[in-house]
């Protein structure tokens, strides 16, 4: 299924009053990177797909029931999930063979949707290229591969950018320049972050 740009709007707008509630102070303090519920609530522990057609009446019910327990779910994705519980057992497995996957890349959207509005207030350029870039695509795993991974490595290239803009001012201090720098040669996603977040702490 492939996501309109207008549709994910709507959705983002009929949801403002959480998003603003919730609204991150950065980009880093938008939705954390976690497993989607759906792929959650059919994996075995050791990590393998379980089919649903091989699962019993109990163990479809129990694994909506984990998607609703998830505190990673969306509301589209809760809304489902209780629609199919509501429902037969026929609607409670064809929720998780696919209702799911298809409320899932709704939540995911919108959420994409989130992350680009705090990267457009920050001005964080790579964030909002690559979160453009997934909600243009529009399919399910465009968005999902945004928040898993791209966004994360959008952010590290915009940190990079604040931090070079930091070592070009005459004004930085010793102990803020070495910071930087350690930052930089570090080069994880974390320790860029790390480093601005915690720059004021520093002498200078």
């Amino acid at each position: 299924m492939r996501l309109t740009r207008v549709a994910v709007a709507v959705a983002a707008a009929a949801l403002a009053p959480a998003l603003l509630i919730a609204a991150p102070a950065s980009a880093a303090d938008a939705p954390a990177v976690v497993p989607a519920p759906c792929v959650a609530a059919t994996t075995a522990p050791d990590g393998s797909p379980v089919p649903v057609d091989s699962m019993s009446d109990d163990d479809v019910r129990v694994a909506i029931f984990r998607v609703i327990g998830n505190a990673a779910t969306g509301r589209g994705v809760q809304a489902a999930a209780q629609r199919a519980m509501d429902g037969t057992i026929e609607d409670q497995r064809a929720f998780l063979t696919t209702g799911c996957a298809v409320a899932q890349a709704e939540d995911d959207a919108v959420a994409v949707f989130r992350i680009l509005g705090v990267a457009q207030q920050n001005n964080d350029r790579a964030v909002v290229r690559e979160a453009t870039r997934a909600l243009d695509d529009g399919s399910p795993a465009a968005l999902r591969a945004f928040i898993e991974t791209g966004r994360r490595l959008a952010q590290a290239e915009d940190d990079q950018v604040a931090i070079f803009r930091i070592l070009a001012d005459p004004q930085t201090s010793p102990a803020v320049r070495a910071a930087a720098e350690a930052a930089l040669d570090d080069g994880s996603p974390e320790a860029l972050r790390s480093f601005l977040e915690h720059r004021a702490e520093l002498p200078g």
